[in-house]
């Protein structure tokens, strides 16, 4: 028997978005359903990539330590620490080291590392620099 994939890619949900009513998705079902199903992974992508850009631009969080405290925090039972030295290593960056802004470079590593972090794998290869790029040419609403 084959083993199953991860719940993130099963999902097109490569973050484990929480589901709040994104466009395009809906709640996975089940008795303990609680994360965004996307139709396709480019949708799973972009919502990825979109509310990083959330955290930097709407709520100036300007460390990866603050980024990853909201996107896994310790309450949902994460290491939140671990996973923001993790991260950020992969960025390039100390995990409280402050930034203004997110470079396409670094937006696309931290997208690959989160990924990995959420999933134990990132099969999206390239698909990630485009859909990060993306973000470049046509920003998201920041609501």
């Amino acid at each position: 028997m084959m083993p199953s994939l991860p719940r993130g890619i099963r999902n097109n949900n490569p973050g484990n978005l929480n589901y709040v009513g994104q466009a395009g998705a809906h709640k996975e079902a089940g008795p303990n359903g609680r994360f965004a199903v996307f139709a396709t992974p480019e949708d799973g992508l972009r919502a990825l990539r979109d509310q990083l850009v959330r955290y930097v631009e709407r709520d100036r969080v300007n460390t990866m330590a603050g980024i990853i405290a909201k996107w896994a925090p310790p309450t949902d039972g994460n290491d939140t620490s671990a996973y923001a030295a993790t991260v950020a290593a992969r960025v390039g960056l100390g995990a409280k080291q402050r930034f203004n802004a997110l470079t396409p470079d670094q937006l696309t590593a931290l997208m690959h590392a989160i990924i990995r972090v959420e999933n134990g794998q990132d099969p999206y290869g390239p698909l990630v620099e485009q859909v990060a790029r993306e973000a470049t040419a046509s920003p998201p609403s920041i609501t």
